[in-house]
């Protein structure tokens, strides 16, 4: 939900929790990489839009049925900062990022984690950076976006204060399924957050800035085939083990708008990042 520096972080909760409570919360933060728009003699670590260098035998990325996936964005894992975020990225290659945005249909289809039918429409790939690649023209039917270059900073993250693992740490025993009577919850820490910092930004790992209801209990409700209500321990458990592994915000220098100024965000299991099984990796998004 917020991100910063470390200090800027901590100052912030020692304004308005009581120390113990700012030192666990300080505890549950997560570095995470920040992907701005690169100028002058910025590193660049990725970009938005363009088109991608997929690897010659590879085929561009399609929902049977429906049609082409847009390229969305590139990040060079080599560039990455090397001291976040804390998962286990792959020191080299590439992240591809692809997704249906409905330029083929007026957004008749959508692509959604609670339709298990519409789960192609959105992929991510990794490219080794020993494989041989050539950068590919889109399908004469789409249209890319343009080019914007990113520079990455490695930056803290907290997640919502509604989210399982808050609520695990500050009210184990409240009812699940409802926001709970913390300071960590209270209308004046919530105003503070939303103060410091309200923009979702493009982001590699760290906590996910959700637009709405964390992320990580769409996913897994998602993934429970939604046979279970927000109250259900399942739920929670299932939540805890996903972490994010890119966002990306509507961004008007790339023409980006998803929906009404929302963020398409890419979650994967640990192990599953840990194995190279990026054809794992869950997708949704949301917007105001």
């Amino acid at each position: 939900m917020t991100h910063g520096s470390l200090d800027a972080l901590r100052l912030l909760a020692s304004r308005h929790l009581s120390p113990s409570d700012a030192e666990k919360w300080i505890g549950l933060l997560r570095p995470g990489v920040r992907l701005e728009v690169a100028t002058g003699s910025d590193d660049v670590a990725g970009r938005l839009g363009g088109l991608p260098a997929l690897p010659t035998a590879s085929e561009w990325p399609v929902w049977e049925g429906h049609g082409p996936l847009s390229f969305i964005a590139s990040v060079d894992c080599a560039h990455l900062p090397v001291a976040a975020p804390d998962m286990d990225l792959p020191a080299a290659g590439t992240l591809l990022f692809f997704y249906f945005d409905g330029q083929l249909d007026d957004g008749d289809a959508l692509v959604l984690a609670e339709d298990r039918e519409s789960w192609a429409g959105a992929r991510v790939l990794h490219v080794a950076a020993d494989e041989e690649v050539a950068e590919r023209g889109a399908p004469a039917e789409l249209k890319p976006y343009p080019v914007v270059p990113l520079t990455a900073r490695v930056e803290m993250t907290a997640t919502e204060p509604w989210h399982p693992s808050v609520r695990a740490a500050f009210a184990p025993a409240a009812p699940l399924g409802n926001r709970y009577d913390h300071p960590v919850c209270s209308q004046e820490f919530l105003d503070a957050l939303w103060k410091f910092d309200d923009e979702v930004g493009h982001r590699i790992g760290g906590h996910a800035h959700s637009v709405q209801n964390p992320v990580e209990m769409e996913i897994a409700e998602a993934v429970l085939d939604g046979e279970v209500s927000w109250d259900d321990p399942r739920l929670s458990e299932e939540a805890g083990g996903w972490v994010l592994l890119a966002q990306f915000d509507s961004e008007d220098a790339a023409d980006m708008m998803w929906g009404d100024a929302g963020a398409l965000y890419w979650l994967i299991r640990p192990e599953d990042l840990a194995e190279r099984r990026f054809e794992r990796a869950m997708f949704t998004w949301q917007c105001s």
